[in-house]
């Protein structure tokens, strides 16, 4: 996969989050950490449960974590 039309913020939103690590994050939403790094990079798109859960777990709303971006 090469990548996703949707964005997302889940790296800065863990750094000010007191540098909350992928593996915290992984497992506050019951995934891997390696999900998290491909999130992170774009090179997979989650759920919707997934994002609620991302949100959740990083205590903002789901539009403050994922962005969608129109394919040129």
């Amino acid at each position: 996969m090469t990548g996703t039309s949707i964005a997302n913020d889940i790296r800065r939103l863990r750094f000010e989050r007191g540098e909350m690590t992928q593996q915290a994050l992984a497992d506050a939403c019951g995934v891997t950490r390696q999900t998290i790094i491909a999130l992170e990079a774009g090179r997979y798109a989650p759920s919707l449960e997934l994002g609620f859960r991302i949100a959740d777990a990083l205590g903002v709303r789901i539009e403050d974590v994922f962005h969608w971006t129109r394919p040129i």
